[in-house]
């Protein structure tokens, strides 16, 4: 163990935990990084650390200046993680289609919220577009630097590291790597690096059943909040994923309830996806073979959901 200089120095280094009850006899090992152990509970302080930073060094992020980005709430979060610690100012596009939680927690880092009004709290391609037209609109507002996600090519180095952890923590084994896709970052960054320790390493992507764009199925609505927004994210690169795995709704807010009773990991519905997905690759891989996917954040999150209020 090490003591931190601050708290942005407790990004990463996430333990690596192996599911011991959901996984069938005769399937592959599956382990998952504890992205929940970061300072926000999430993955995403790593891309949020990663773009700030990069964004500051080359200038367009000025000292005291204000950052905006549109957001399902756990990029937000981190996002006001960051600004609270390096002393900018936030401002993010919300919707209620997204927890309470999320919201709560970003004005408690100090973020200003603009909202975008959903349909029955349904995640749709054309809530997405109008929270990017808003956040679009604020940027514009002198000393307001848009961080724009979806677009931000330099998100993906922030999970580089993750994949080198992945592989060390694994000794050395990973088969297969699965993982959810929201702006495609964490998929593609962590899979780059764990290609360069095994080539043949397979990459797995996980999308909303009822919103398999990435499968070339219509667009619709659905509610794992952080993925699936409806339209091909700018940065997915096809070529380089091996096979896009759809789950249903029901089944990852299902997976995500079993997590939490049958393995202790407490999580919210994008990492019920992501197991619902690696059980399935383990179980066509079987017996000595190594699955690893990401518990992207904590189910805190998610306590007003019908996720755990059933």
């Amino acid at each position: 163990m090490h003591t931190s200089k601050q708290v942005l120095d407790a990004i990463g280094n996430t333990p690596l935990v192996e599911l011991r009850r959901l996984v069938p006899s005769g399937s592959a090992r599956v382990v998952a990084k504890l992205e929940s152990a970061n300072p926000t509970g999430s993955m995403k302080d790593r891309v949020a650390q990663a773009m700030v930073e990069r964004a500051a060094a080359d200038g367009r992020l000025r000292p005291g200046g204000t950052v905006v980005e549109y957001t399902a709430g756990t990029t937000g979060v981190s996002l006001a993680l960051i600004c609270a610690a390096q002393g900018y100012k936030a401002h993010f596009v919300f919707s209620d289609a997204f927890s309470d939680e999320k919201r709560h927690t970003m004005r408690a880092y100090g973020a200003q919220l603009t909202d975008v009004a959903s349909d029955h709290k349904r995640i749709t391609e054309q809530l997405i577009k109008q929270m990017i037209a808003t956040a679009a609109e604020i940027s514009r507002r002198p000393a307001h630097w848009y961080c724009d996600q979806l677009n931000n090519r330099d998100g993906e180095a922030g999970y580089h590291p993750l994949g080198d952890e992945l592989w060390e923590q694994a000794e050395g084994r990973v088969d297969a790597f699965v993982q959810a896709v929201g702006t495609a970052h964490s998929i593609h960054g962590t899979a780059h690096t764990l290609q360069r320790h095994n080539p043949q390493v397979q990459i797995v992507a996980v999308e909303p059943a009822e919103s398999a764009v990435l499968s070339g199925k219509p667009s619709g609505s659905h509610q794992i909040e952080g993925i699936g927004i409806g339209f091909i994210p700018p940065l997915w690169r096809r070529s380089e994923v091996n096979e896009i795995i759809p789950v249903a709704t029901a089944d990852a807010k299902a997976m995500a309830r079993r997590l939490a009773r049958e393995e202790a990991i407490f999580a919210g519905t994008s990492t019920g996806a992501n197991i619902v997905a690696a059980l399935q690759v383990a179980k066509r891989l079987g017996g000595g073979a190594t699955v690893a996917t990401i518990i992207v954040d904590s189910g805190l999150r998610y306590v007003s959901t019908d996720v755990y209020r059933t």
